[in-house]
């Protein structure tokens, strides 16, 4: 699967960038970069400037790559999603049960992330970080509705929907497959969050994870 993997190049709605970051040294060097100050210092006070000056370039440079700093958001969640939804389809193909396969999957979009050396620029581990952090700030906004007819979303929806196709073939008789899949996939980002900032809400900690929270809901929920 990891020789599968270093071989796909992500696909990513071409309306997020102005330039495509992967054509270029810099664009890569952008992409890298903003990975690790947002990290740091959080999207909120991440600026271009900031960015231009930690990459020795000038702010303009990044302009001509991303026309502003939520589309550099949106690109970057899309490649997180897009890096997913590979993983998760190659983790479920050589699984015939479907029970086995909805727990890999869950797995796959509940676990905590290593980073993927294959992919030299983007430290997956990272971006996880961000993601569980920031990732609401993507579609929490007045143009959700005109973003998400743009397709902006459309790499996370198909995540979604894959996860839903699961549990319906385990579960065809419950009748909430699609809130289901989506509280599994953005619950486990918040309870990681919990996990890490405010313990005295979750159960999750150093030996408990997400991953066992929804195995165990999952069961409670689908067993006929």
């Amino acid at each position: 699967m990891d020789q599968i993997l270093s071989n796909i190049k992500i696909q990513i709605n071409e309306k997020l960038y102005v330039k495509d970051p992967e054509t270029s040294a810099l664009g890569k060097k952008i992409i890298e970069e903003s990975i690790l100050l947002i990290d740091s210092i959080g999207f909120d006070n991440f600026t271009f400037k900031k960015l231009g000056e930690k990459i020795g370039s000038n702010e303009s440079s990044i302009y001509r790559y991303f026309e502003n700093k939520h589309k550099l958001l949106v690109y970057l969640s899309s490649w997180y999603w897009s890096w997913m939804e590979y993983r998760l389809v190659f983790a479920i193909s050589n699984h015939s049960d479907s029970w086995e396969k909805l727990k890999k999957a869950i797995s796959i979009v509940t676990e905590k992330v290593e980073d993927d050396q294959k992919t030299l620029h983007i430290n997956e581990s990272i971006l996880n970080k961000i993601i569980i952090a920031e990732f609401t700030k993507t579609f929490h906004t007045k143009e959700v509705e005109q973003e998400n007819k743009e397709g902006f979303y459309t790499i996370y929806i198909r995540v979604i929907n894959r996860l839903t196709t699961i549990i319906k073939e385990v579960n065809p008789e419950y009748l909430y497959a699609k809130s289901l899949a989506s509280n599994i996939v953005e619950g486990a980002l918040h309870q990681h969050f919990l996990k890490d900032h405010m313990q005295s809400i979750t159960d999750c900690n150093q030996t408990i994870n997400p991953t066992h929270f929804y195995f165990d809901l999952i069961e409670k929920i689908l067993k006929k």
